[in-house]
């Protein structure tokens, strides 16, 4: 008897959902599948343009013939966040911001949009042990910001 109730529970909870259009964005036809081998990215100039690009590419697909191009602006700073009595700084942290513009291949806006975030990093080791950590935020950072980048495209997409 439970087990019904836990069931008639269930499909009350999915009743508003399927009455106001709902659809998966993953699914058939979603937003996600819009955008699917369809989006042409900038070419990226620096290093962190390249990892943002390739993250965005890896999660919307290569363009194979383009329905829309996304152009962005990556800008990345750092942050002292832990200094000792001798001013030497022991933890950084990146902070990074993309400013994004999907359009269609004629030039129309489709969504527009700033994301942000942060990652940090220690500058406790060696130098070359400092490089290395900072090579690695940076690319968790525009791993990020990738992932959030996508998925406002892919909310913007199923709306439309």
């Amino acid at each position: 008897m439970s087990c019904d109730r836990r069931l008639l529970l269930t499909l009350l909870a999915a009743l508003p959902l399927a009455a106001c259009g709902f659809t998966p964005a993953y699914a058939p036809q979603g937003g996600a599948d819009t955008l699917s081998r369809a989006v042409q990215v900038r070419a990226p100039v620096t290093r962190n343009d390249y990892m943002l690009t390739r993250q965005l590419e890896t999660r919307l697909g290569r363009a194979v013939a383009a329905d829309y191009l996304l152009d962005y602006t990556l800008t990345v700073q750092d942050e002292r966040i832990a200094i000792t009595a001798n001013n030497i700084t022991r933890r950084f942290n990146l902070v990074g911001r993309a400013s994004y513009t999907l359009t269609t291949m004629d030039g129309t806006t489709v969504t527009r949009g700033t994301v942000d975030s942060f990652t940090g990093y220690s500058a406790t080791g060696s130098t070359v042990a400092t490089r290395a950590a900072r090579a690695d935020a940076e690319e968790r950072l525009t791993t990020i910001l990738a992932d959030q980048i996508v998925t406002r495209l892919i909310a913007a997409a199923s709306a439309t």
